[in-house]
């Protein structure tokens, strides 16, 4: 048993040595503009999403490729993180892929990113965040990937059908992947593919105590977001035998 992980231990700190010996862009913003941004949502950060936020920017203004494992209970907030995020690559002109297991989630992604990114105070105009899942008719399927080829599209969020052959991206700097153990290694590499060291952000709801997280996940930097929004209804976990 301590051969299995010892050597489970050397594979993924050897991915995380490859993963950061690449250079990646880098994607700064100005404090003002991220205060702008908290000031547009219509609530207040908790200071562990705060925490959350502050990790990843400190990544993406790295110049190493961002890999950070995001955890935090259903309803503690974790996609506005994604959103802002993703709204530091685009303020920098590139593009963002978010990848979700199935339908229901990707369109629950897209409502909230539409919400948080557009509008009054938004950061991108509707037409450059898109939904592409599989039952979406194929001639809108392909406006999406033209806009995703020409980078006219900022964002998409969908289904694996995003990382499929004919999808190309102009210029893709970072991939969400939500629910990431719902995904194989594989898939993860192929989205990784369609950009030149993109950075990745992988979310999970999951309760993962953190000695585990740095055993399966150890090439992933981990950032918890441990507190719930305020009003929040408490999430009860049971065991049941």
């Amino acid at each position: 048993a301590f051969d299995e992980i010892f050597y489970l231990q050397m594979g993924v700190l050897r991915q995380k040595i490859d993963w950061k010996s690449v250079e990646a862009r880098h994607f700064p913003v100005s404090d003002e503009w991220l205060e702008a941004r908290l000031k547009s949502l219509p609530f207040t950060l908790t200071n562990a999403q705060q925490n959350a936020l502050k990790d990843i920017r400190a990544d993406l203004d790295s110049g190493r490729p961002m890999n950070r494992l995001l955890q935090g209970d259903v309803g503690s907030g974790k996609t506005v993180v994604a959103a802002l995020a993703a709204g530091i690559i685009t303020a920098n002109g590139a593009q963002v892929a978010i990848m979700a297991p199935t339908s229901i989630l990707a369109e629950q992604h897209y409502r909230n990113f539409m919400r948080l990114l557009t509008g009054e105070n938004g950061i991108l105009q509707v037409n450059e965040i898109r939904l592409l899942v599989g039952d979406i008719p194929e001639p809108e399927k392909d406006v999406i990937r033209t806009g995703l080829a020409d980078g006219s599209i900022k964002i998409v969020i969908g289904t694996h059908a995003i990382i499929e052959e004919p999808v190309v991206f102009q210029d893709l700097q970072l991939a969400v992947i939500d629910e990431q153990h719902r995904f194989g290694v594989e898939q993860r590499a192929a989205l990784r593919t369609k950009g030149t060291n993109p950075h990745l952000l992988v979310m999970t709801a999951t309760p993962i105590p953190r000695s585990l997280a740095l055993t399966l996940y150890g090439d992933l930097d981990l950032s918890v977001i441990d507190e719930m929004p305020a009003g929040r209804i408490p999430v009860n976990t049971y065991v049941l035998r």
